[in-house]
């Protein structure tokens, strides 16, 4: 209720002071204004003030949409040619640097891997020793004489043992040898000692053979030629299959590991005999007779399990197939490939493929390091210092380094993993400490490292990772988390939006920490730490928080004057609204995406609270100090006011992209009610500039039509002043409705009383400059000042649209009811209805001024046509006339807008009629010739405005139609179009006699109920009425003595009519 009463009283005032603004003009101004007369020198500051003013506001303007623009302009990214900036990290972080001592063991043991190194080199490995221990005493800073002492102790000492590690996976297309189409396949595997060369050839002819029979057992001259015991390994048997899958893995030592073989047979299992228990008894056994007993035992078993069948020996063979594989051909990464079955003789027949993985490594090794530390610390730190190395030589962005490294490097590297047996695991493992921790002091790129964690989680098998590898993978982890999240602490320095490289990192590190959180690796040795989220919210909140103290620190708007702080918060606040699209556009993507944590809605709501709390506090201080100074608002003061006022307005604008369940209860969500009452200074403010810039548009226009329209400069700076105040308007976007109500009436008034003191100064300056001018440049001049104020009017005609007057209305009514909404219509159509009535009446003046300026002409025209001969022909005497009037509306027409010429025609005609009737009446009692070239000169101004776009109804006045019934028109026109005719018979009444019927009656002059004064044509009638010779009746308008008369249709019933 009190709402609804507040808003009467305001629309009471609004339409009170919406009262004709011309009157308003009319009093002198006050002391002070910008309506008041000043001089010259005093007039030209305040318009330079004025115009620098809509400039200052212009800037604001298009700030915002230049910050707009900049943020778009961010997101399209070019290439990455510009280092990011450095990524500083806390002290913490670096480690100790590795010692002289500890940098000589690591050689010695790189050292020892070359000159103990097997395996057959792919094409990616350096073969040549002069070259691999360049490179490493490059890498270690080696000089020459050392390297020779540590390579002679190498040499010394004694060599390294390998073992061979051979995996059987599976089988496929084994030869059937059972009845029911199937096998019952398993696998013996052995390694045999290296052989000569003359041993090779024979070989070839005749594959070894676990089940040799016993005479063939016997012949063995020499324990070279046998197996160990040690040496024999067998799988499980697996029924009725040729497919079979075994998955079984065996380890072997190896004494020569450049002539040994490796040696495999595949037999189907025919007896009840466990064949893994059979070989198990080869441990028991030693020496040379030991196996030979028990490959007799074997033979036995395959011919009792053949003779039933047949006495022949080939049945007795269940064999399938063997594989003989030196140990020097096996590559340095090992093998892991299918191998053809081949026969044991050419009388065999197999088929099929055996799967296998083959790896050889160092069982034994004569180094200090391997005698103190685990293989694995001992390859980190060997990795670590050739990382190291490689980084620092990295010329081209080395930030931007994938861990690519020299074919020295990855030879060196490989023999070591190979040797010390690290599992693929533990290598990945030991690759992503060494670049994660690397990464914390010479940074590498971000896909290096998420490539890396990919590797660890294909190979992740808990089981092997325990004790001190598990504890070292766990911290990797956590040191490598607390350093991104310091990164995203600081992510406004250390990945600006202006580096699109610093982009390219960031998103790769964010989708690196996202897949991180998400490892089978990390939730194993990291169960604590499973709301990873949560630390990135974390130290997205502390970094927002740290930059906006950084903000406050570096302009400091707590310091001088309220102005100045004012001014300073307007920086903080547009630093805010630029890191807030920033936000939006780029950074709230990639955190998303990568990380599932909502950036945007996180940074916004911690920002906006501190915005708010700065802004409140100055804005409080700024009502208190207006409120003692008599509420003064400076220029500047208003300027900066409203700047902050959008600032704020662009800042809460962003809430539209929170969720809806944090758009609600937020800091900024009435920050308007904190404006209201230096909005309301503000405005004025405004209209006192733009009632200067008014002036000065008024000053320096020339009356001129500029290039392409009708009207002038003036007119067109004057509505690019009233569009730039409704584009103020605009921005500020008042959300309260009543509040938003008292301003568009505010500036509706301000419109209107701007536009009318714009036509007023127009005229009196066309008024001042009337005199010495010709008289068409001075009619060319008043039609541009009449067309200046016809475009101000038709700009001015669409505030209803620009000022969203609708809205206004809605917003009423949904907070005020339907009284409000017509309280609000009826205050601002009042203005805007005053403001026509006002331009109207100087668009009138100004055609008044036009027209009085053709007075002389067009009497002298009309004198022309009154004194003429009757000799002469009514064309010949009009003549003058038209051609000044031809060649006035041609200049009429090419000068005026259409609206302005229909205006300015009508009131041409009106005068031209008004002259007529005025030589008409002085020349009474002439020639009936001298009313027929007027009634012709009438008919013929008749056509020639209407031909100018003039319609026939506007022309038909009552001036018109005097005109017609003078000159004598009226006596030969009997036009039922005359609206002032009674077309047919009609009666009239006289109150001296009895109604009369009549056959027609023209009464142009009289309305049904006026009293007249009449007398009767030439001869009188009892009843007052006369019959002309063409049988008319006619009621003449001279002088009847008191006699009062009707006319009546004379399509009354006849009833009702008296006859005469």
């Amino acid at each position: 209720m009190t709402t609804l009463l507040d808003l009467k009283s305001s629309v009471l005032r609004q339409v009170q002071r919406s009262q004709s603004l011309r009157s308003r003009r009319e009093s002198p101004p006050a002391a002070g204004s910008p309506l008041s007369h000043c001089p010259e020198p005093l007039s030209r500051r305040i318009s330079e003030e004025s115009m620098e003013f809509f400039e200052r506001m212009n800037t604001i303007l298009q700030k915002q949409e230049n910050m707009l623009q900049a943020g778009q302009a961010e997101c399209q990214r070019g290439a990455c040619t510009v280092p990011p900036p450095q990524e500083h990290v806390d002290q913490a972080f670096i480690h100790d640097r590795i010692t002289r001592t500890e940098l000589d063991l690591i050689y010695e043991e790189v050292v020892y891997t070359l000159v103990n190194r097997v395996g057959v080199p792919s094409s990616e490995h350096v073969t040549s020793d002069e070259e691999l221990f360049a490179y490493l005493r490059k890498v270690f800073d080696m000089g020459e004489e050392e390297h020779d002492i540590i390579l002679q102790k190498v040499q010394e000492s004694k060599r390294a043992t390998f073992s061979l590690r051979a995996s059987v996976l599976k089988a496929k297309n084994l030869l059937a040898k059972d009845a029911n189409g199937y096998s019952d396949p398993y696998c013996m595997l052995g390694i045999l000692e290296g052989q000569s060369p003359r041993e090779s050839e024979e070989k070839k002819e005749r594959k070894f053979s676990f089940r040799k029979r016993k005479d063939k057992l016997e012949k063995r001259s020499s324990t070279k030629e046998a197996l160990p015991a040690r040496c024999i390994q067998v799988t499980e048997v697996k029924p009725e299959t040729l497919n079979p899958v075994w998955d079984e893995h065996f380890v072997f030592e190896v004494d020569d590991v450049h002539s040994d073989l490796l040696h495999l047979d595949i037999w189907d299992h025919d007896d009840d005999v466990s064949v893994a228990e059979a070989c198990k008894k080869l441990n028991e056994v030693s020496g040379l007779r030991g196996m030979g007993r028990y490959f007799k035992q074997i033979a036995k078993s395959v011919r009792a399990n053949g003779s039933s069948s047949s006495g022949s020996e080939e049945n007795a063979d269940d064999f399938l197939g063997c594989i003989n594989i030196s140990l020097n051909e096996i590559p340095i990464g090992g093998f892991d490939t299918w191998f053809k079955l081949e026969p044991r003789s050419s009388a065999s027949k197999v088929q099929g493929e055996c799967h296998l993985i083959l790896k050889l490594y160092t069982s034994q090794r004569d180094t200090t390091l391997s005698k103190k530390e685990s293989n694995v610390s001992v390859h980190k730190k060997l990795l670590s210092q050739i990382v190291e190395h490689e980084h620092a030589h990295v010329k081209r962005e080395p930030y931007n380094w994938n861990g690519q490294v020299s074919p020295p490097v990855w030879t060196v590297l490989t023999h070591h993993a190979v040797q010390t047996d690290l599992t693929r695991l533990q290598q990945s493992i030991i690759r992503w400490q060494c670049y994660s921790g690397h990464h914390r002091t010479q940074r590498v790129c971000y896909s290096l490292l998420l490539r890396l964690l990919r590797a660890i989680d294909a190979e992740w098998d808990p089981p092997s990772v325990r004790g001190d590898l598990e504890r070292q993978l766990s911290d990797s982890f956590r040191l490598y988390t607390e350093h991104c999240l310091c990164l995203m602490k600081n992510m406004r320095q250390v990945f600006p939006c202006t580096s699109a490289a610093a982009i390219t990192r960031y998103e790769l590190m964010l989708r690196g920490i996202g897949y991180m959180q998400n490892m089978r690796a990390f939730k194993s040795v990291c169960p604590l730490r499973n709301e990873l989220h949560l630390d990135i919210t974390s130290a997205v909140k502390k970094g927002t928080s740290e930059w906006y103290e950084g903000l406050i620190a570096q302009y400091k708007p707590e310091d001088g004057s309220l102005e100045e702080q004012l001014k300073k918060l307007v920086v903080v606040v547009d630093a805010v609204c630029a890191d807030m699209q920033r936000a939006q556009n780029i950074y709230n993507k990639l955190f998303y995406s990568a990380v599932k944590v909502d950036f945007f809605s996180v940074t916004y709501r911690q920002l906006e609270k501190l915005v708010a709390d700065d802004v409140n506090v100055a804005m409080e201080r700024l009502c208190g100090t207006l409120e003692q100074e008599s509420s003064r608002l400076t220029q500047t003061m208003g300027e900066t006011v409203f700047e902050l006022f959008v600032s704020l307005k662009s800042l809460k604008g962003f809430r539209e992209f929170l969720p809806l369940k944090d758009a609600k209860m937020l800091a900024l969500t009435v920050f308007h009610n904190w404006f209201k009452s230096s909005i309301h200074k503000f405005l004025q403010i405004v209209h006192d500039r733009s009632c200067d810039r008014i002036c000065k548009a008024v000053e320096t226009d020339k009356i001129e039509a500029v290039q392409q329209a009708k009207h002038s400069s003036s007119a067109l700076e004057v509505t690019s002043c009233f569009r730039q105040v409704r584009d103020i308007w605009l921005q500020l976007a008042w959300p309260d409705s009543a509040g938003a109500f008292i301003f568009v009436t505010r500036l509706t008034d301000n419109f209107c009383s701007e536009a009318v003191y714009y036509s007023e100064m127009l005229t009196r300056k066309i008024e001042r400059s009337q005199l010495g001018r010709d008289h068409n440049s001075f009619i060319v001049q008043l039609c541009v000042a009449l067309n200046d104020v016809e475009h101000v009017r038709v700009f001015l005609g669409h505030l209803p649209r620009d000022l969203d007057w609708p809205g206004v209305e809605r917003a009423m009514e949904e907070s005020c009811g339907a009284e409000g909404k017509e309280q609000v219509f009826k205050a601002l159509n009042g203005q805007l209805f005053n403001m026509n009535l006002d331009l109207q009446k100087e668009a009138k003046h100004l055609i008044a001024l036009l027209t009085d300026k053709m007075v002389p002409e067009l009497r002298r025209y009309i004198q022309h046509i009154s004194l003429s001969p009757d000799s002469i022909n009514n064309d010949v005497a009009v003549a003058p006339l038209m051609k000044y009037l031809q060649d006035t509306v041609v200049i009429l027409t090419d000068t005026l807008v259409k609206d302005n010429l229909t205006r300015v025609l009508q009131s041409l005609w009106e005068l031209l009629v008004r002259m007529i009737l005025d030589s008409v009446t002085e020349n009474r009692g002439v020639q009936v010739e001298f009313y027929n070239r007027f009634q012709y000169t009438v008919e013929t101004l008749l056509h020639f405005l209407q031909e100018n776009g003039l319609s026939l109804e506007d022309m038909k006045s009552g001036d018109y139609k005097a005109a017609r019934w003078t000159t004598g028109f009226e006596r030969q026109s009997h036009s039922s179009e005359d609206p002032g005719s009674i077309p047919g018979p009609a009666c009239v009444e006289f109150a001296c006699s009895p109604r009369a019927c009549v056959g027609f009656l023209r009464a142009l002059w009289f309305p049904p109920t006026s009293q007249k004064d009449a007398i009767i044509g030439v001869s009188k009638l009892p009843v007052g009425v006369t019959v002309s010779a063409t049988g008319c009746l006619f009621v003449c308008a001279l002088r009847l003595a008191g006699n009062q008369f009707r006319v009546y249709p004379a399509s009354w019933p006849m009833t009702a009519r008296p006859r005469p």
